[in-house]
């Protein structure tokens, strides 16, 4: 019998699926910076360490006015509105579970359906409503157990809440983006454009909104976990990510990208002893199966 052979696309997206659940690990241990700060390091070492070998490839690639507002968007969308805000929501577990954080952000293939609707001129399947419905319902009872906000720390939880779903709202929306892109640009051209212009934008905002000084209180472990990012969790993550990206269908991506909210559920209950109550499993489940519905309603074609 002739044993299928599991798309190389696959592999790279579970990949750095499991890199990203990592992630909020070492991201958790910079919560004395500044979300902006860390955002601006971790791009700035990342591109410093991926520029020697993709700067060929930059060199060749000859890019439309389009491309370039594809890049800038993604940049800003991807690079800096996603990651700060799930940035923030990791540095305020103390309202929010870690793991709440990631089955959140797994909102962000309604996001990306949505986006590639507009974008696209896709039409939206009428079942979609109906799962997309699904999905927030389950998410409010997987960030409040048993659908009770606790008055004590309510309003924390809410925040928190709110800014991994912006993060889910704007990778979301950057998978639309990135998938038009990529069907011109290589991965590590994209990659290195996206740590440029991220970086680049950042600076200013650290400077002029008040965090200057965070950019001088870094500590040698600090800038350690920045190089650790960026060559695991981050800047390479997001390489193999791009590579898998290119070579699999979107709808097929987002199924395989729910490796790391379940991985993040284990990391959660193993190093932070926290668990989630019996309404909060459910929840989780059928989140993720609205999600697994939505992926599956059809092919974003791009």
């Amino acid at each position: 019998m002739q044993i299928k052979k599991i798309p190389i696309g696959s592999i790279l997206i579970i990949t750095a699926a499991l890199l990203w659940a990592v992630d909020g690990v070492i991201r958790r241990n910079l919560y004395s910076l500044p979300p902006i700060t860390i955002i601006f390091f971790e791009h700035l070492i990342g591109l410093i360490i991926l520029t020697p070998f993709v700067l060929k490839y930059v060199l060749k690639a000859k890019l439309t006015a389009r491309e370039w507002w594809l890049i800038i968007l993604i940049a800003v969308l991807s690079g800096l509105l996603g990651t700060l805000w799930f940035t923030t929501a990791l540095l305020k577990v103390s309202f929010i579970s870690f793991s709440v954080v990631f089955l959140l952000q797994k909102l962000q293939p309604i996001f990306a359906v949505s986006t590639a609707s507009v974008f696209l001129k896709e039409k939206l399947d009428k079942r979609y409503m109906v799962w997309a419905i699904l999905a927030i319902v389950s998410a409010y009872f997987v960030t409040f157990p048993n659908g009770y906000i606790n008055l004590a720390t309510g309003s924390g939880t809410i925040i928190a809440a709110l800014y991994a779903l912006g993060a889910a709202f704007a990778w979301g929306t950057s998978t639309t983006f990135s998938k038009m892109l990529l069907g011109k640009v290589r991965a590590e051209v994209s990659t290195f454009y996206r740590f440029l212009f991220t970086a680049i934008i950042a600076l200013p905002i650290v400077i002029f909104f008040g965090y200057r000084a965070s950019l001088f209180a870094v500590t040698p472990l600090q800038f350690g976990l920045f190089v650790l990012i960026a060559v695991s969790t981050g800047m390479v993550a997001l390489v193999i990510y791009y590579k898998g990206l290119a070579k699999t269908p979107v709808h097929v991506s987002t199924i395989l990208e729910l490796t790391f909210p379940f991985v993040a559920i284990l990391i959660d209950m193993t190093l932070y002893h926290n668990f989630l109550t019996v309404s909060q499993w459910v929840a989780a489940c059928l989140l993720i199966f609205s999600i697994y519905k939505i992926a599956k309603l059809r092919e974003v074609q791009i």
